[in-house]
């Protein structure tokens, strides 16, 4: 009796196309699916005021919007009509909280079984610790994300009905979201093309609502649920103490040196009184950490001013929220590690609390790989953009493009196709995150199994 031959698994029946792909080549591919979707829903001429966009300013727009930066080359209330703003917008919404978290927030309300290989794939999207609490983090992000958009919104409500009528509320749906994500995007352009907040840089009410969404997105779900829990816990996991006091060190800090390098510059703080220029600073500062939005010109500032701004967008946001950058952890473990090996200690010691090896070596290799981008780009754009003659411009629109922030000194406007491809490049390695597209990119994931190795020694310093 013949015994009947087993056929073949069929090749993708679990998965299709990434069936046995790695969560972060997930996240990197569905990241590239929706910025392929939004390019092509933005050369619609339903979607243009006038015309239609051309393919490569649309995509870079899309990839812009969906990995949350902010940089355009067309200004988006002189290029788009209502549908191609919301269409900018849906790819922010999606951007900022990813694509996997949405999905499996929907296949959760519509009660669908989510397997291990699921919840693994969760965790990676939503930085949860362990895969046993994606779900409960999920539904922590959905709801803080909601709520928080909802204040913003109800808060800009009364500028912006009172200014631009009916309007008024899309303006303030925009608005909060788009600030709430960190992308930057906004639609004050009637006032004048890439103008951004200019025209409230005297309404300290806007300004503070806004930095406050900026603020809320920044900062991470996880510490917003620590911070909530703190009249019941009386205290704060390591991680939250970290990014609360380096962004605020940073948002002070970066507040203060702006404000006194350009307290006299008549093109930027001078014309505004002191609380004007203290607010702007803030601002500028609170912004520069991945939002992208600003209220004084910024192509006027000096050198000095740019490279500030330009460390500070470098550095970013914390992790498990929706700006971007190296983050505000991996420069705390940088800093407190030099200081650590400083004092003579063999191992990075933060608040009394030892830090694994390889989470020094996960951020050495993030900022090591995320400056390497942002210095090929400033070479690129320097060298191949014929209208950008300045360095110090360069690398500013470059750390904004890596820090996936979108403040503009006027470069991007300035790009031919070649240097705008290079920035897409740049905007998507900061959004997923350098060390996860390597990661995502490696042929061969089993070859990083420990080996058993001799031992080598190497001179050093």
């Amino acid at each position: 009796m013949m015994k009947k031959r087993k056929k073949p698994a069929a090749v993708g029946r679990k998965g299709g196309l990434l069936a046995g792909r790695s969560p972060a080549q997930i996240i990197c591919v569905s990241f590239l699916l929706v910025i392929a979707l939004g390019a092509v829903l933005l050369t619609l001429p339903i979607s243009s005021r006038s015309g239609r966009l051309g393919f490569i300013d649309a995509l870079f727009t899309a990839t812009s919007a969906t990995c949350v930066t902010g940089l355009v080359v067309r200004d988006t209330w002189t290029q788009f009509s209502p549908f191609g703003q919301a269409v900018v917008l849906l790819l922010i919404q999606i951007g900022g909280l990813g694509l996997v978290t949405l999905t499996s927030f929907f296949a959760l309300a519509a009660r669908r079984r989510m397997g291990f290989r699921d919840l693994r794939l969760l965790g990676e999207s939503v930085s949860a610790d362990g895969y046993a609490q994606a779900t409960q983090v999920l539904k922590i992000v959905i709801r803080l994300a909601a709520t928080f958009e909802a204040l913003g919104v109800v808060l800009l409500l009364f500028v912006f009905v009172p200014q631009f009528g009916l309007e008024g509320i899309w303006v303030s749906v925009f608005t909060a979201i788009s600030a709430f994500c960190n992308a930057g995007f906004d639609l004050f352009g009637r006032f004048g093309e890439y103008s951004s907040l200019a025209s409230y840089v005297n309404n300290y009410y806007v300004q503070a609502v806004v930095m406050f969404m900026i603020m809320a997105g920044g900062l991470g779900f996880m510490v917003w649920v620590e911070i909530g829990e703190w009249r019941k816990k009386r205290r704060l996991s390591l991680h939250a103490r970290v990014v609360l006091i380096f962004s605020m060190l940073l948002w002070v800090g970066g507040a203060l040196g702006f404000a006194l390098m350009e307290w006299k510059n008549p093109a930027t703080l001078a014309p505004l009184s002191v609380p004007g220029k203290l607010m702007a600073g803030l601002f500028q500062s609170v912004s520069a950490r991945t939002a992208g939005m600003n209220t004084v010109d910024l192509a006027a500032c000096s050198p000095v001013s740019k490279l500030l701004l330009s460390v500070l967008m470098f550095i970013g946001a914390a992790p498990g929220g929706t700006g971007g950058g190296v983050k505000v952890t991996t420069f705390a473990v940088l800093v407190l590690t030099i200081r650590s090996v400083a004092q003579g200690r063999d191992e990075c010691v933060i608040d009394g609390h030892r830090i694994d090896h390889k989470t020094v070596y996960r951020s050495l290799t993030i900022i090591t790989l995320g400056a390497l981008a942002a210095i090929i780009a400033t070479l690129v754009v320097f060298y191949d953009a014929p209208a950008v003659d300045s360095v110090i411009d360069a690398l500013f629109e470059s750390c904004s493009a890596f820090g996936t922030v979108g403040l503009t000194v006027g470069v991007t406007g300035q790009l031919n196709n070649f240097a705008k491809v290079v920035y897409m490049v740049v905007m998507f390695i900061g959004r997923v995150g350098p060390v996860s597209l390597a990661i995502s990119l490696t042929a061969k994931p089993d070859d990083n199994k420990r080996k058993i190795l001799p031992e080598g020694h190497i001179n050093v310093g």
